[in-house]
């Protein structure tokens, strides 16, 4: 059973009691959580699109929605927020373009040097 459909059975079987404001404060809350998972699954839904339009086929020759940067400090895969992911024995920190790190790495070309929270790092290669 998902979340939503638990807090829906919830506040459907919340009766009120003799105090009224207690079953009250229990909906709100129950309305309140609803709504944050609301807000998750939309959140979830962007960055699917995000991921769904992306082209692997196709070349990037800078840093853009799709490329797949290798840097002296790591590899960097602009698409959305997900994180580290392991492919083999390689690390891959997949972020976001729009992300502190992401806007450092746009429009960056193979040779460039970029400089993040006092770190500097040469970008090999792109693909």
């Amino acid at each position: 059973m998902s979340e939503l459909e638990m807090l829906k059975n919830s506040a459907e079987e919340d009766t009120k009691s003799s105090m009224g404001d207690k079953y009250e404060t229990s909906r709100e809350m129950i309305n309140l959580e609803k709504g944050k998972i609301a807000e998750q699954l939309t959140h979830v839904d962007k960055m699917l699109l995000i991921v769904l339009a992306l082209d692997p086929s196709q070349a990037c020759d800078k840093g853009e929605l799709g490329a797949l940067m290798m840097t002296s400090n790591g590899i960097y895969y602009l698409a959305t927020s997900i994180g580290n992911v392991t492919l083999g024995d390689q690390q891959i920190f997949v972020i976001s373009p729009v992300s502190p790190l992401g806007r450092v790495l746009l429009d960056k070309k193979e040779g460039d040097t970029l400089d993040f929270r006092g770190k500097t790092s040469v970008i090999n290669s792109i693909l």
